[in-house]
């Protein structure tokens, strides 16, 4: 007769061989694996014999609720951030997610449509990424997801404790110009790394910069997040259509809204970068444009405003938000080789700085989340449908028939079903190596050059 832990033992060891039998039979198979019950008969039982069933697909299953902490780029139209940790391996992770039928009623389909496309081609130090997960071991084929339910659309990204910009400027943080400094720099290697992807921001702003937060490293980098607005240019074309938010936007991009102007390219990534700055170590914007500011009165502000810059900042610094801040986009700082010229940043280790190996002078408080606690009131009290309580609300739905839909919505809601990918980010770099030249095996370093793959 076996002792309780000598059974659990050999559960484990049961377990153990089952999963070498389930790799070596992966090599062969595709998706999901069912260990059949005649192999496992050839392990040696104590106990009833058991089939082993194995799924590589993500789903909110996987997934336990831990807390919310914000409200994405749809925060008004129902986009929610939570917290979550993954069952299996006990990482956390930020998980973003939207109710389809919100989606489909406030005409949001395309941006959530978009920002998942574009954000399934990047992968870079200073942006908030599609997260990686693993099979059951690391041999098996690593995977970045976004999945879906009957209710919401889910895209799981990097956590980033550290909070947004905007929060710290909230909390009154004086961002020391040395910090600032850093932010640039980082920032200006994330805007390069766009460009040669061909997007274009169009939203790069305080609330949109979030800073990582880590026991191990150094901690405080920043991070660009919500790609809900950005686009992709081909060519040498450029964007018309007035996106983002107006406190941030470069001139061209009113003009083409107020004139009907030849549009506007990947510059205005680089304006915005310069109000950021200016924000950051003033605490107030240069320009007084808001919201409800029309295209027209925006240029009016831009052209007929004088910009006034603090006696405490050196003359580098302001040398090169003046530069950001032309109002010619042909005479802006528009390619990481404009920024690397300037005397201000002579001194910058670029390889160090993309590195993360600079540390920066302001550290987010690891002892606080860094948030708005009251997320998470508003998602248990005032959301119809709060994320805690989804499981029990589907298992309850699916087992009751429910009203039908209006016949566009029930179509809108199909479309939006299918155009949402689950997809295999692996296999995606696997096509994208297999399609490029032997350049492939090297990376550009924080110069713009290329250095072998190690």
């Amino acid at each position: 007769m076996l002792t309780s832990k000598q059974m659990r033992f050999q559960v484990q060891l049961t377990s153990l061989f089952a999963t070498k039998i389930w790799l070596r039979r992966y090599k062969h198979t595709q998706g999901c694996f069912i260990l059949s019950t005649s192999e496992s008969q050839h392990i040696n039982y104590s106990h009833r014999p058991c089939v082993f069933l194995f799924s590589l697909s993500v789903s909110f299953d996987h997934f336990q609720i831990l807390r919310a902490i914000g409200k994405g780029s749809f925060g008004k139209h129902g986009l929610q951030v939570c917290i979550v940790q993954k069952t299996d391996s006990r990482k956390m992770y930020a998980m973003k997610y939207m109710n389809k039928q919100k989606c489909i009623e406030r005409d949001e389909v395309r941006n959530v449509l978009r920002e998942l496309q574009v954000m399934q081609r990047l992968q870079h130090p200073f942006l908030v990424n599609l997260c990686l997960f693993r099979g059951l071991t690391q041999t098996l084929s690593a995977r970045r997801f976004s999945f879906q339910d009957e209710e919401d659309l889910f895209m799981v990204v990097d956590l980033l404790l550290g909070g947004d910009l905007r929060f710290h400027l909230q909390q009154n943080v004086h961002f020391k110009e040395e910090t600032v400094k850093l932010y640039l720099c980082e920032l200006a290697l994330a805007l390069c790394y766009l460009q040669r992807e061909h997007i274009i921001h169009r939203d790069i702003k305080p609330d949109n910069i979030l800073l990582d937060e880590h026991a191990v490293c150094v901690v405080g980098h920043v991070h660009i997040a919500d790609f809900n607005v950005a686009t992709v240019l081909k060519d040498s074309e450029k964007a018309t259509s007035m996106a983002g938010t107006k406190p941030y936007m470069a001139p061209e991009v009113f003009e083409s809204q107020a004139d009907a102007g030849p549009g506007y390219s990947y510059g205005v990534d680089w304006w915005s970068l310069g109000i950021t700055a200016y924000e950051l170590l003033q605490g107030s914007r240069p320009y007084e444009i808001r919201s409800s500011t029309t295209a027209a009165e925006a240029i009016n502000t831009i052209h007929g405003q004088h910009v006034s810059f603090s006696s405490a900042w050196s003359d580098g610094i302001v040398a090169l938000i003046r530069r950001l801040l032309m109002k010619d986009p042909e005479n802006r700082p528009s390619r990481l080789s404009d920024i690397q010229k300037d005397p201000y940043l002579a001194d910058v280790n670029w390889d160090a700085v993309l590195e993360k190996s600079v540390p920066p002078g302001f550290v987010p408080n690891k002892g606080r989340l860094n948030c708005d606690p009251t997320f998470e009131l508003e998602e248990m009290i005032l959301e119809s449908k709060p994320l805690h309580k989804k499981k029990k609300r589907l298992a309850k739905s699916r087992n009751k028939h429910s009203k039908p839909l209006p016949t566009h919505m029930q179509a809108s809601l199909d479309t939006l079903t299918e155009d949402f990918m689950v997809f295999n980010r692996e296999k995606m770099k696997q096509q994208r190596l297999a399609s490029e030249s032997p350049a492939a095996n090297k990376r550009q370093d924080g110069r713009h050059n290329m250095v072998t793959r190690r």
